[in-house]
């Protein structure tokens, strides 16, 4: 008996008690309630929302908010009390609500403002010939440049901006004996803002009347420096161009990646619609861009006629084909009211993502005006091989084309670019046709039958 009792409770859940019977309820009244309280699960935070999204899309993002002013972190794509602070002081001052998460339309914005920002800075990654060193520089700001083996120099025209690349050779260095070093040399600096890592140091503060930034590392018995020297009346222009060259300064390359744009690929893809029966079809004007040859999925070579750089629009045509169904666009009432509505974009995708199928498929993206206020910005990006897609607004009417194209961040990263994606407006495209003798009907509003795959081949 005692063997069987020992078994029975082994063999209970745990939590149960064998010698308490099961509460039970007074004679012909009602069981007894349990007082409970409710499980709530955890919110999600800003920043578990940031670790969700792709590395290359938190690095695009770092790098947006350093040039827009209000990121001075390092543009790594690592998440950070720093990072989503600037996104909710970022959303301040577009008058927002400081979610410390970005919609669609934010980030829409910050990308065009900082994409204007590294235009108007000139912004390039450059290679020292006499060190090998990968430098971001902003050429518009500081346009002229000296190099000799011991490193480079940038200027501005008046000398208030100034870049130096400084090499040399030193016995047994340290970064905190490089840090020591550079407090001193040249006599008078005042740091205010040092941080010493092994393989890295950083130092700011004031060379006389101007401010300064510099850093620096070694390898082996060889330092470099980079050192940034600018006005005080302009650093509101210059300090959000020194966050990105401190993150895209590197020293000693070993085969990474440039930041910035990516080499153009052998074989690229996209998407281009239909918009005549005599073959004539839109695409995107960078994709069909250094083409040794363009071809249209199932029906071969096409030729380009006309582009307009603008608007990154390329008119191609097709000769010989049958059985085109042109997309209608000629359609007087649509407006752009799809910043309210949104637009499905009809494309086809690149084939690595679709595992080489060549079908069009529909997505939908929301609208937000660019900072521009001359572009529309599209989130979330579709697909790649979606540039040149259709898109149309909640009554399956032409809005317009989408256009994609790479983050150029300021720092360096093996992560893949995130993409940004913008509309160009139905308005402009019929503008763009009418200027080539193009002339577009009422066709049909099947735009899975109007899209086709555009290829252009660089080999």
């Amino acid at each position: 008996m005692r063997f069987w009792l020992t078994a029975m409770l082994i063999l209970l859940p745990a939590g149960t008690s064998a010698a308490q019977p099961a509460a039970s309820s007074p004679a012909g009244g009602k069981p007894k309630q349990m007082a409970t309280t409710p499980v709530r699960p955890a919110l999600q935070t800003p920043a578990d929302t940031a670790n969700a999204m792709a590395q290359g899309e938190r690095q695009a993002i770092q790098s947006d908010l350093a040039w827009v002013g209000q990121y001075n972190g390092a543009i790594t794509g690592d998440v950070s009390e720093r990072m989503v602070a600037a996104i909710k002081d970022y959303q301040k001052a577009l008058g927002g609500k400081p979610t410390g998460v970005l919609n669609p339309q934010e980030r829409g914005v910050l990308a065009e403002t900082a994409r204007r920002r590294q235009d108007n800075a000139g912004w390039k990654i450059v290679t020292d010939p006499g060190s090998g060193a990968r430098l971001g520089i902003p050429t518009r700001l500081v346009p002229q440049q000296n190099s000799d083996g011991n490193g480079a120099k940038w200027t501005s025209p008046t000398g208030t901006i100034q870049i130096l690349l400084t090499r040399r050779k030193e016995a047994d260095p340290t970064t905190l004996k490089l840090a020591e070093r550079e407090k001193k040399e040249p006599p008078g600096r005042a740091v205010d803002y040092t941080v010493v890592k092994p393989d890295f140091f950083v130092l700011s503060g004031l060379q006389g009347l101007k401010k300064f930034y510099v850093r620096g590392s070694f390898r082996g018995d060889e330092v470099r420096i980079l050192t940034i020297l600018y006005d005080q009346a302009t650093e509101n222009t210059v300090e959000p161009v020194v966050i990105a060259m401190s993150s895209a300064f590197n020293p000693f390359p070993s085969g990474a990646p440039l930041a910035g744009p990516q080499p153009r690929k052998p074989v690229e893809y996209g998407s281009g619609v239909v918009v005549s029966d005599d073959g004539a079809i839109v695409a995107d004007r960078d994709l069909t861009d250094g083409c040794l040859t363009i071809a249209i999925s199932g029906h071969g070579h096409a030729d380009r006629l006309a582009e307009d750089k603008q608007r990154s629009l390329a008119l191609l045509r097709i000769y010989g084909a049958h059985g085109l169904k042109p997309l209608g666009l000629d359609d007087a009432t649509a407006k752009l009211g799809v910043e309210k509505s949104g637009v499905e974009l009809t494309g086809i995708a690149d084939p690595q993502s679709q595992g080489g199928g060549a079908a069009p498929s529909r997505v939908k993206a929301s609208v937000g005006p660019a900072a521009s206020g001359n572009e529309l910005t599209l989130a979330p990006a579709p697909a790649l091989g979606f540039s040149g897609a259709a898109a149309l607004d909640a009554d399956g009417r032409f809005a317009g084309i989408a256009v994609l194209r790479p983050t150029l961040l300021a720092g360096a990263s093996n992560a893949v670019p995130a993409m940004q994606a913008t509309l160009v407006p139905a308005d402009a495209v019929r503008d763009f046709l009418a200027g080539t003798g193009v002339r577009t009907t009422s066709g049909s509003s099947d735009a899975m039958a109007a899209v086709v795959r555009v290829i252009c081949v660089r080999k």
